[in-house]
This record gives C-alpha cells, structure tokens and sequence, in this order.
C-alpha cells in the first residue's frame, strides 16, 4: 500500500548529500550564515539548590556572537541533571523562556536522565518580517535580502547550531547522544538545524508538518501556497515562487528527512492535526529510508499503511508515532521520544 501511495506524489528521487542539501538550501530554506566570528558565554550563576528538588542545576548563559564586527546576545537556559554523566541532552528550541515550559516537562526530562539545553526563538530575532529585528539586522544590516539567502528559520537554527557549540565544552553532556528538537514551525527549525551539523546525533521534528517533515505533493491541509503567503519570512524568497505548483519543485520534504541519515531521525504526529497532515508526515519517513537503506542501515520499520492512533514504531533508525489530540508538544511526545533513543542507546 505504502509503495502505492508513494507513486502517486510522483516524488523527486533522492540525490547524493550534497545535491539535496543545496538543492534545499537554495529554494526553500535559504543559505544558514557562516560561522560566528567569535563565540563566547557568560554564565549567570545562579546556584539554586532547590531547583527540581536538588535533581539538576539550572543556569542562564548569556550566548554572544560577533557577526559582521558587531555583537549580539541571547540568553540560553542550561538544566543538568546533579547525578553522575555523562547525560544525554536535548538543545530545544522553545516558543517560550519558560524553564519548565507548557512544552518542555523540564523535571520529568531530568528523571528520565537528560540535561536540557533551551532558548526563546524570539530572543534570537523575532517571529515577523523584519529582518532588522535581533540577530538578523546584523545578518542583513539593511534588513533586505537576497533570493537565497535564510530566512528566519535558517537564523533559528543557526542559533541552536551555536548552543551545541557550548555543548561540546560540557563534560557532563554525553556527546554520542545530542538531540535537536522543536515543534511546528520550530519542528521545521529542528530539522533544518540537524541536517546542517552533523553534531547532532538525532533529530526530533514534532508536528512539522508543511515545509517541514511532510511531503508537499499531494498534502491536505497547509499548502507551499498557504505558508509562503502567510510567513514568507521563515524561508527564502525565493521559495513562494512554488505556491501552487508544488509538482514542479526540484525537491520535497523526504529530501530533508533523508539527510538526517545515518544518524537518527524521529517523526512525531497528531492524530487531529490535519493542518500538518500526519499522513504526509509517515510517507516522508518511509521515503527517507532508502537513504538509510543505501548506507547499509535499516531505515523506517512501520506497517504497510496509513499512521493510526497510538501507532509507535522505534525499530529502525527512523522513529515514529502519532498520538491522539491535536496539535502541542507534550510529555507523550518526549517520553516516545526518549523511549526510542533508550532503545538505540541500549
């Protein structure tokens, strides 16, 4: 059935790694900007012993970055687990500063034995059309940018790129097990981020959807057309040129799922989240796996048919699961999630 469904988006093949990420790049996400040219952290210190009842330590990094000769802060939130490490952690990039968070069970995380490591998108550059806002008004000092260049989601995850710079420095954080995640829009965020530094070890997209995880030929819901007309900033410009004709496109999302290969990719739905259409968000999965397959890896292990409720497969190297409700990033959607890495990791 699978197979069958696949046929009929009539899907680009995959390339090679380097064919599809600029392919990516230059029509949808945008060039992510060069390397800081300098990097550095101030810590806060903030020595709360009573933070998650003495299980973790949380402090406030001020992450610096000089581009383009000028200076630009953000704060960064950083929870590790008191107990022995290494930890494996997560880098979330959040809507929010919130440390717990409606979509980060900070405590619950720390239980399960992950340090944390989050920020605000919007105390990057904000979530608009202005690209004088924050960081990107030193990436585009005039706030115009050219056809290619990134939009705001290649800026977010470039910020999250620079947090796994400090990660490398923290002996307590387990390298071997660096998970970049998000939800929605930052779920597309996440994603991008992982296919761009390998550093990340897994990469965790929840509730993508459109532009995202799922594939564009043939989705319900959200459209090329829809997203580009309502947040054109998140991309690059030249990515609304495909509204409408998403046929055309020398490229679909299952480029950006199989570029997470051979590292681990996980895929999270919403049963009611039509809007993302978890359908297309289990197909990408299935598409990526050759990538995984011509690497002598085992890719996605799912049943030969659209997702159901409560579906949850963590076989292969590709994970993922649809839960009942809507559309939020919840403590099912983690604990799936580090089910999956508990069961790789051994």
């Amino acid at each position: 059935m699978i197979k069958e469904l696949l046929s009929e988006r009539n899907l680009p093949p995959l390339g090679s790694r380097s064919e599809m990420l600029d392919i990516l790049l230059k029509e949808e996400y945008g060039y992510l900007p060069a390397a800081p040219e300098k990097l550095s952290w101030t810590p806060r210190n903030l020595n709360d012993p009573c933070f998650c009842a003495g299980k973790a330590t949380l402090n406030i990094l001020d992450m610096t970055v000089t581009v383009n000769g000028t200076d630009f802060t953000w704060p960064v939130y950083v929870v590790i687990p008191t107990a022995p490490g290494p930890h494996p952690f997560f880098i979330h990039i959040n809507f929010r500063d919130n440390v717990p968070d409606q979509y980060m069970p900070t405590e619950e995380l720390v239980d399960r034995g992950f340090a944390v490591l989050s920020f605000c998108y919007n105390d990057v550059t904000r979530d608009n059309n202005d690209f004088t806002d924050g960081l990107a008004g030193i990436l585009y000092p005039d706030g115009k940018r050219g056809l290619t260049d990134g939009g705001k989601i290649a800026i977010w995850a470039w910020a999250a790129q620079r947090v796994m710079d400090y990660a490398q420095t923290v002996e307590k954080l387990d390298k071997k097990v660096a998970v970049v995640c998000g939800h929605s829009r930052l779920g597309k965020t996440a994603l991008l981020a992982g296919v761009t530094d390998e550093r990340f070890t897994y990469v965790f997209s929840n509730d993508s959807g459109c532009s995202g995880a799922a594939i564009s030929r043939g989705k319900v819901g959200e459209t090329v057309a829809a997203i580009t007309q309502r947040f054109p900033y998140w991309f690059c410009e030249k990515y609304a040129s495909y509204a409408n004709s998403e046929d055309t496109m020398p490229f679909d999302q299952h480029y950006l799922t199989a570029l997470v290969a051979p590292r681990k990719l996980y895929v999270a739905s919403a049963s009611l989240d039509e809007w993302a259409d978890p359908n297309s968000e289990y197909l990408s999965c299935f598409a990526a796996s050759q990538a995984y397959e011509q690497l002598g890896l085992i890719g996605f292990v799912a049943a030969d048919r659209l997702p159901a409720v409560g579906d949850c497969f963590h076989e292969g190297n590709i994970g993922y699961h649809m839960r009942p409700g809507m559309h939020y990033l919840g403590r099912e959607d983690w604990n799936h999630l580090i089910d999956f890495i508990q069961k790789h990791e051994g």
